[in-house]
């Protein structure tokens, strides 16, 4: 296989992982204020997510880092062009991780809820900014015949990216729901958390339904059968995901979400290639994944590398996900 194609493949498998994992951490930190009557509530919630939380953010910065590596241009392209909303995002990310740490290190009410709003904001902001990036690279930016981006960040805020924002911050919500049904191990709770979700389900495939006709009129997406049958896919698996939970079969429903989701990432990048970032001034200097690449060298090395390192890390998170699988209650509190 070419390596171009290979790396295209690998990093979307990053991307598809990093969603599908950190979705539900996401979805765990917005829920956390309102999902949760009492301090202890806030804590197993907390709890549930205590394990993976930071294992799951490796994901994000393998896919990086990988992006770095195998396709330069577009590393240097993105991060300048999407500079603020990344500064944002990072930020957010590192009053997450605080609040995670401080949280219950007082126990005054007012320095608790603080963090508690604190998390919310870490959660919230990178499930939106994400939606807002993916949609962008489809949708195209201002990218001239250097590889410079030369808008500005409100450039970046058109009603499709920002539908595209809101979707992925529903879906998100979402699927944080259908993980705390599987997490929780007091009845009335995961109950409760049944009924949030299916009203939170329902929404969202409102909006995703907007978010559809709006892909076909702001991108070339539908121009790509694959690429509408993965789309399609996503809508259905996330449908049935609703279904599933109305239905208490939490399991299920929490395999669909997953589905949906890694159905999305795969949608929009498949829609992409072979590029990896559109310019909407000119179709001839959109970014590729042989005009950005690295050399056929680096390629092989990185590629010896990853198929030596990555099972490893599979294999160890996968422990991990195994070790905390039981159901949590407030005797398994530490946040």
């Amino acid at each position: 296989m070419d390596l171009n194609v290979l790396w295209f493949i690998l990093i979307t498998v990053l991307f598809a992982g990093f969603f599908f994992l950190e979705g539900f951490d996401y979805g765990v930190g917005i829920l956390l204020p309102f999902a949760a009557r009492n301090d202890t509530d806030r804590r197993i919630l907390l709890q549930s997510i205590a394990p993976v939380w930071d294992g799951n953010e490796v994901w994000m910065i393998t896919a990086g880092g990988a992006l770095f590596a195998a396709f330069p241009h577009v590393y240097a392209t993105m991060f300048s062009g999407f500079y603020l909303a990344l500064f944002l995002l990072l930020l957010a990310l590192i009053v997450r991780g605080a609040g995670f740490e401080f949280r219950s290190k007082r126990e005054s009410a007012c320095w608790r809820s603080c963090w508690d709003w604190l998390i919310f904001f870490g959660s919230a902001v990178p499930a939106l900014l994400w939606g807002i990036v993916v949609t962008n690279l489809l949708q195209g930016m201002r990218i001239n015949g250097q590889m410079i981006y030369t808008g500005t960040f409100f450039d970046l805020l058109t009603p499709y990216t920002v539908i595209g924002g809101l979707t992925f911050f529903l879906v998100f919500t979402f699927h944080g729901a259908s993980f705390l049904t599987l997490r929780l191990d007091q009845a009335e709770k995961v109950e409760a958390l049944r009924r949030l979700a299916k009203k939170i389900g329902l929404l969202t495939a409102l909006v995703f339904v907007l978010f559809m006709g709006m892909t076909a009129s702001a991108t070339d997406l539908f121009g790509k059968p694959v690429a509408i049958a993965l789309f399609l896919a996503a809508a259905a698996f996330f449908l049935a995901a609703i279904a599933a939970i109305a239905g208490k079969k939490d399991t299920i429903g929490f395999t669909l979400s997953s589905l949906a989701i890694v159905s999305t990432t795969a949608t929009f990048f498949t829609a992409l290639f072979p590029r990896l970032m559109v310019s909407s001034l000119n179709p001839e200097w959109n970014l590729t994944i042989y005009n950005s690449s690295s050399s056929a060298y680096t390629l092989q090395i990185m590629t010896i590398a990853a198929f030596c390192i990555l099972p490893a890390v599979l294999i160890y998170q996968g422990w991990t996900y195994w070790i905390f699988r039981k159901r949590i209650n407030e005797k398994h509190l530490e946040y």
